[in-house]
């Protein structure tokens, strides 16, 4: 067996005990890791509750292409792939990808929650007020009513918004959240709590693309209070 195929079976099998332990996403999608069904697959790869592509209902298998809506609906989840970034929406959450080039170029998050892996490229991510510039990293957003919270949980991203000078933000585990609000027209960044997402959730996204995040060490999760979602 030559070194690539041994580290996807890693992969899958680290990816299938993550799963387990991300209570949100379930057996269903553990097994199907561990067996490799899921490695480099495209589109939607699971689905709790309700979930739309481009308007329409999804399922397992559906595809997504870059400048589609993807939803989901309340007390709803979904697993998705686009080229070689993912994403785990939770609920209420709607999301569009935009590509330049055949290359994911843009996240925008119009609501909701949802944590993302992305491949090593420039991209924006636009959410409510606030742009992020980012090129390879794990990132967490949530779109509340009177603010944004964002979690680089690993690379290095650059925080812009109205009338606020752009703030780089570099992390190796998750060590500065941020709470965006805007306050007469100016954005501010203030240091936030982690919440709502997981480590294993993480491993379990670049598993589906064939990657670890970095903050793995021989196999090993690091320690901290990373292990509960809402």
């Amino acid at each position: 067996m030559n070194e690539s195929r041994m580290r996807r079976r890693m992969l899958a099998r680290l990816a299938a005990g993550a799963a387990l332990a991300a209570g949100g996403i379930g057996g269903f999608l553990a097994r199907a890791l561990a067996k490799g069904d899921l490695a480099h697959a495209q589109g939607v790869q699971r689905i709790d509750g309700s979930v739309t592509v481009g308007g329409r209902p999804a399922a397992v298998g559906t595809p997504v292409a870059f400048g589609d809506r993807v939803a989901t609906g309340p007390n709803s989840t979904a697993v998705v792939v686009v080229g070689q970034d993912a994403f785990l929406l939770r609920a209420d959450t709607v999301i569009v990808t935009r590509a330049e080039r055949g290359t994911l170029s843009q996240l925008l998050v119009e609501t909701g929650r949802v944590l993302s892996v992305f491949s090593k490229k420039p991209l924006q991510i636009k959410a409510s007020m606030a742009s992020i510039g980012i090129r390879g990293t794990g990132a967490y957003i949530e779109i509340g009513a009177n603010d944004v919270y964002f979690c680089l949980c690993y690379g290095e991203a650059e925080v812009d918004g109205p009338r606020m000078p752009p703030r780089l933000v570099k992390t190796t585990h998750h060590e500065q959240p941020l709470l965006l609000t805007q306050d007469d027209g100016v954005m501010q960044a203030a240091p936030g709590p982690f919440r709502n997402h997981t480590d294993a959730e993480l491993v379990m996204l670049e598993a589906l693309v064939g990657r670890e995040p970095p903050f793995m060490k021989g196999g090993k999760y690091p320690s901290g209070p990373y292990g509960s979602s809402g």
